[in-house]
């Protein structure tokens, strides 16, 4: 084999079409609110962490669990990338009608591409928060939150930070 790109081998690089089954398809028996989608820093150096935070609430009559999912998009990058790509996910009991706040920690690792060796580039990226993949078209509903941060610095490879 001499192509190692996933291009076109991976439903998370064929654009537009959407998988018939996409990570996360379901259905629950209740519903969740999420709200108060916290990233900190909003701007920070190519080799820092992101702090997330998130407020999932179980707005139904049923105790559930829901599969908290973060995805991460990059606004623009030097080599191809996916459309988004999963970096995160929990899953979580919620009693109804209560809340619980979640953190979670994205690492810079979780930002690199791949151009002959890993690498951090600096440049925008967005953070989508929510109980499937963003854009996802479900029989039930699931709210996805999404906000957006800033990487600073100069591009370097990964294992020099």
């Amino acid at each position: 084999m001499e192509n190692y790109t996933m291009e076109g081998r991976t439903y998370r690089y064929y654009g537009q079409e959407a998988p018939l089954y996409p990570f996360g398809y379901g259905l629950s028996y209740t519903t969740f609110r999420y709200r108060d989608l916290v990233l900190s820093p909003p701007v920070l150096p190519v080799c820092a962490n992101l702090s997330v935070s998130v407020v999932l609430e179980n707005t139904g009559l049923r105790d559930s669990e829901e599969v908290v999912q973060l995805y991460l998009r990059w606004e623009q990058s030097s080599v191809p990338v996916p459309r988004w790509q999963l970096v995160a996910f929990r899953r979580v009991a919620v009693l109804a009608g209560r809340e619980t706040k979640l953190s979670f920690q994205v690492l810079a690792k979780q930002r690199a591409v791949w151009a002959q060796d890993w690498h951090l580039e600096p440049g925008s990226f967005t953070l989508f928060a929510g109980g499937q993949q963003p854009s996802q078209k479900t029989r039930a509903p699931s709210e996805v939150l999404s906000a957006r941060f800033s990487v600073t610095g100069m591009a370097r490879p990964l294992r020099g930070c």
